[in-house]
């Protein structure tokens, strides 16, 4: 079981390191240097891959070896509204997000720049939305109220 609770902790921790990734990457491309926006973002790509990898092992140990379903948010008051909102806009932007960023990076990487520029002014913001909530549900839901 103690492997089990190790995953919200790295998970979040990938979330985080992977915002870090995207601002740095925002940054990099602002002032054109290109070689360090590639590698932010490419090491961002990367480390939301792991995430996800991590995010569905954590859920199908905790549902298929130990029977258990999703961890419970126990804050009452005003922090459930707030919670269940942000836990709602994040999880469908995470949805529908990947697909967009294997496209927008593939088009960096085939240097169709100016197709790229477009699609990445819509993703980036999302990507970072979705990056940044994943560590806020994660502070609300074992930090902030975590499960008596």
């Amino acid at each position: 079981m103690e492997l089990l609770q190790v995953f919200p902790h790295v998970n979040a921790g990938l979330n985080a390191l992977s915002a870090c990734f995207l601002t740095a990457g925002f940054f990099f491309i602002m002032k054109r240097k290109v070689g360090a926006h590639r590698v932010c973002m490419l090491a961002a790509s990367t480390v939301s891959a792991v995430f996800l990898i991590g995010y569905v092992t954590h859920h199908a140990i905790r549902t298929y070896l130990y029977g258990l379903g999703p961890t419970r948010f126990a804050g009452d008051g005003v922090a459930r509204p707030i919670y269940f909102t942000i836990l709602t806009s994040h999880t469908i932007l995470a949805a529908v997000i990947g697909p967009f960023v294997i496209v927008t990076l593939r088009r960096g990487l085939k240097g169709w720049y100016e197709s790229h520029r477009k699609l990445a002014r819509l993703v980036f913001p999302i990507w970072l939305y979705v990056s940044a909530t994943g560590v806020v549900v994660y502070m609300m839901l074992y930090h902030l109220y975590p499960a008596r």
